[in-house]
């Protein structure tokens, strides 16, 4: 179950559905400023928001928050979650036109060669521990 199959009044995912990554601090860390860069640089459409898994902008930003504090506590989350928090980091990376782009390393501090090695690592756990690439 995700959180589109989840009734009134009931968690969006049952602790069984709930996924233990073991990430770095380091990658932790990537993935919460992926989820910051959002509320700075980055320009999230409808569309966009909906592609990366979210029921919308509203919705993307109602989630970021509390994803990030998830992440920052080292807390399991779902296979959905683990998904739309990567796909959201991707592409705030990638993309000049919706994401941080080219302004990236200014306004994380991470420069693009440690992004991309933090990045490949943070892929390659969550395709092994959360199975991300099947929705």
């Amino acid at each position: 179950m995700d959180g589109a199959d989840a009734q009134p009044g009931q968690p969006a995912a049952a602790l069984s559905d709930l996924v233990m990554v073991d990430l770095t601090e380091a990658e932790r860390h990537l993935l919460t400023r992926g989820l910051m860069e959002w509320g700075g640089p980055a320009h999230c459409t409808e569309a966009l928001a909906v592609a990366m898994g979210f029921e919308g902008v509203k919705d993307f930003y109602a989630q970021a928050g509390p994803l990030h504090a998830s992440i920052r506590a080292e807390e399991s989350l779902s296979r959905r979650d683990w998904r739309r928090v990567l796909i959201a980091t991707e592409v705030v990376f990638a993309s000049d036109i919706f994401g941080s782009g080219c302004d990236w390393s200014t306004t994380t501090g991470l420069s693009d060669e440690e992004t991309i090695f933090l990045l490949r690592a943070v892929q390659r756990k969550l395709a092994r521990s959360a199975n991300v690439h099947n929705p």
